[in-house]
């Protein structure tokens, strides 16, 4: 093996390894941010050696081993003035022993709770969501820092500094490495799946730059939800999201063109949907309502995108119940999106009339004015009604509104078909 596929080799074993190393090396020092630097530390000591030695059978048994050794290195001169250094050093390997009885068990484990008191910290309300976001995808998304910054399309010092205070935040506000409980644990894990959900949907459709997807990130949110759905099983919303992942993350073929211009729904090839991404959220929305999860906001939106994957046709869309759907999602999580969006499926269903009476009412609320899908959803009503003059006024403010290049060129597209008035 070359240095160069021993080098492609440990970058995929620190994309699988790294949530699960840093996991448990924070439960050992209770400290997330020292946990990362001590997984980096192991990182780089595979860079070095592995070169030299080969792979070894169970290459994240071996960076655990090595991070540990730095962890115990760490705590002993972090101590030595106040005891005996023999003393420490059979206090720290008493500790971390019965803190790991089984250290190739807890490698090879991958439903451990380590992982999931991860997951929360990661998301813990202390932080801001962007900070949130960011600490997810480095810690267990295994992403790099100029990767999330070129995600995001922030500055990488930006991204850098969003990241070293999140860190920092946890230390200080000595945010216990754990699973919440009680009240506490749905009020949390409503919180990581909003960030597992809001990274999805950043790569199903772009808020800015010249991209309309980026697959890359809806694949590193579907690994979240999936490790999410594993190690807590018992969580019907949990599947729900994964559910929503997986049909949605089934499409992404089909929303570009040849030259990545955006296909909307109704437009794509339905031929170039994956089968088994479908199959898995279908599988797992039955999941979700066999917990007895089915009205969950998630398990709704599931539910929702179900309909669309089920329809081999536009024209067999059971838009009747989407909007159904709609009407019980709005209930349960109101908010002026989810009234968008149910104004779509109420004007494929019983007209466009249906629709823009619910949209004209939401330009009045003051969250929704300086969003690019209002203008744009009213639009494609008025234009369904023969309004064109009216249609293309609110395709160009789409397209104003809009920072997606690919987007607004769609809108000022549409804008075009509608003639000059």
């Amino acid at each position: 093996m070359t240095a160069t596929d021993i080098h492609r080799t440990i970058d995929a074993v620190w994309r699988i390894e790294s949530a699960k190393l840093i996991a448990g090396l924070a439960r050992m020092v209770r400290d997330v941010g020292l946990a990362e630097d001590l997984a980096q530390d192991a990182l780089v000591s595979a860079l070095e050696r592995w070169p030299e030695t080969g792979v070894p059978d169970n290459p994240g048994a071996w960076l655990m081993t090595t991070a540990r050794r730095r962890a115990i290195d760490l705590l002993r001169r972090r101590t030595l003035h106040q005891r005996k250094e023999g003393q420490i050093a059979h206090e720290i390997e008493t500790q971390l022993e019965s803190s790991v009885p089984d250290l190739d068990a807890a490698i090879d484990d991958p439903v451990g709770d380590d992982l999931l008191r991860l997951v929360f910290t990661c998301c813990h309300p202390v932080l801001p969501m962007e900070a949130r976001v960011a600490l997810t995808l480095r810690l267990l998304g295994g992403l790099t820092t100029e990767e999330i910054a070129r995600a995001f399309l922030v500055p990488t010092a930006t991204l850098a500094q969003r990241i070293v205070r999140a860190k920092r935040t946890l230390t200080e506000a000595r945010v216990p490495f754990e699973v919440p409980r009680g009240p506490e644990l749905a009020e949390r894990l409503s919180s990581v799946l909003g960030v597992v959900y809001l990274i999805f949907n950043e790569g199903y459709s772009a808020t800015a730059g010249d991209d309309w997807t980026r697959p890359a990130l809806c694949e590193d949110a579907l690994r979240l939800g999936r490790i999410l759905a594993e190690i807590a099983p018992r969580e019907p919303e949990v599947h729900g999201l994964v559910a929503l992942m997986e049909i949605q993350a089934s499409r992404l073929a089909a929303r570009a063109g040849p030259s990545g211009e955006p296909v909307l729904l109704l437009d794509q090839d339905r031929t170039r949907w994956d089968p088994l991404l479908i199959h898995r959220g279908l599988a797992a929305l039955e999941r979700a309502e066999a917990l007895g999860g089915a009205r969950g906001p998630y398990a709704l939106q599931a539910a929702i995108a179900a309909c669309h994957a089920r329809a081999r046709t536009p024209g067999d869309t059971e838009w009747e119940r989407i909007a159904a759907l709609y009407d019980a999602l709005s209930q349960l999580a109101p908010s002026p999106v989810v009234e968008l969006n149910r104004a779509v499926a109420l004007g494929m269903a019983f007209g466009p009339e249906a629709g823009l009476e619910i949209v004209d009412e939401l330009t009045e609320v003051p969250s929704l004015r300086g969003y690019h899908l209002l203008p744009s959803v009213r639009g494609d009503l008025l234009f369904k009604l023969g309004r064109l003059e009216e249609a293309r006024a609110e395709f160009v403010r789409a397209a104003s509104l809009t920072r997606n290049s690919r987007e607004q060129a769609l809108l000022l597209e549409r804008a075009a078909a509608c003639g000059d008035g």
